[in-house]
C-alpha cells in the first residue's frame, strides 16, 4: 500500500532522512519507534505531501505522492493527532464528521451528523456526547473522538502519532485494544509512532526502528525481542547504556 525508496530530507544542514526504504503491505499495521528526533513524523508528512522530499520517491496505492497531495490522495488518509488536535469551538459530531461537511468528500448535514454518531458509538462512545464540546470531555474520551474523526470517511490508510500520549496506564490500554479492533474491523493499512512499547506490542503487525535518518531495522513483530541488533535492545528495554548516546 505505501512504498518509499531511497527518500533524504534536509532542513539547511540538518539531514533527517537519509535514504529511507520501507515498504508496507496492504492491511498491514506498522509501528515506527525510535527516539525523539529522529525524522519519524518528518516521514509521515512527506508520504502526506506535507514535506517535500529533497530526492526519493513515495508511492500510496501505486500512485506517485505529489506536494502538495491531491484531494484524491488526502482520501484514503485518516490521522489520528498526538494531542487530538480537536476544534475548541465546534461540538463534538462536527470534529467527527468534519472532512464530512466540506470539500471532495462532503455529505448532506444530517447524514455526516448521523454518521459521526455511528464513528462515535464504534469507539465506545453513545449519542450524548455528540453535542458536548472537547473541554467538556475527560483526555480518553477525547482521545476515542479522535480516533472516530480518523476513520469517519473509511480510509484505507490511517496515521497514527503516539496514541497513547497523556494517558494513565488503564486508558492507555483501552486506546491501543481500540485501535487494533478498527484497524483489523476496518482491512486499514496503519502507521502508527510510538515510544510506547506496550503500543508496540499490541498494535504492531511489525516494526521498524527509524534511527540516523534510515531504517536501522524491520520485520514482524514475533522477531523484535529475539533480534540481536544493539541499537533496538537499548531502545525496546530503556536502557540508558548502548550505542544511541542520551542527550545531557
Amino acid at each position: 500500500m505505501i512504498s518509499i525508496e531511497g527518500l533524504h530530507k534536509a532542513f539547511g544542514s540538518n539531514a533527517v532522512l537519509r535514504g529511507v526504504n520501507l515498504a508496507v503491505g496492504r492491511g498491514e499495521s506498522i509501528v515506527i519507534i525510535g527516539g525523539s528526533g529522529t525524522g519519524k513524523s518528518v516521514l509521515l508528512k512527506c508520504i502526506l505531501g506535507l514535506v517535500r522530499p529533497d530526492r526519493g520517491r513515495i508511492t500510496v496505492d501505486g500512485a506517485p505522492a505529489t506536494v502538495p497531495a491531491s484531494d484524491a490522495m488526502l482520501a484514503h488518509f485518516g490521522m489520528l493527532f498526538q494531542g487530538g488536535a480537536l476544534f475548541d469551538s465546534l461540538p463534538v459530531w462536527q470534529n467527527v464528521a468534519f472532512r464530512l461537511l466540506r470539500g471532495s468528500l462532503k455529505r448532506p448535514k444530517d447524514e455526516a451528523r448521523a454518521i459521526a454518531i455511528e464513528k462515535l458509538r464504534r469507539v465506545g462512545l453513545g449519542a450524548t456526547v455528540a453535542d458536548l464540546f472537547p473541554a467538556e470531555l475527560s483526555g480518553g474520551m477525547q482521545k476515542r473522538v479522535g480516533l472516530a474523526r480518523a476513520i469517519a470517511a473509511d480510509p484505507q490508510i490511517i496515521f497514527i502519532d503516539e496514541p497513547t500520549a497523556g494517558l494513565d496506564p488503564i486508558m492507555a490500554g483501552v486506546i491501543n485494544e481500540l485501535i487494533r479492533e478498527i484497524v483489523v474491523e476496518m482491512g486499514a493499512t496503519a502507521m502508527t509512532i510510538t515510544h510506547d512499547m506496550s503500543s508496540v506490542r499490541a498494535i504492531a503487525d511489525s516494526v521498524a526502528m527509524l534511527h540516523d535518518g534510515v531504517i536501522r531495522w524491520s520485520g514482524p513483530i514475533a522477531e523484535l525481542d529475539m533480534t540481536p541488533d544493539p541499537y533496538v535492545q537499548q531502545f525496546i528495554h530503556g536502557r540508558a547504556e548502548g550505542p544511541i548516546a542520551a542527550i545531557r
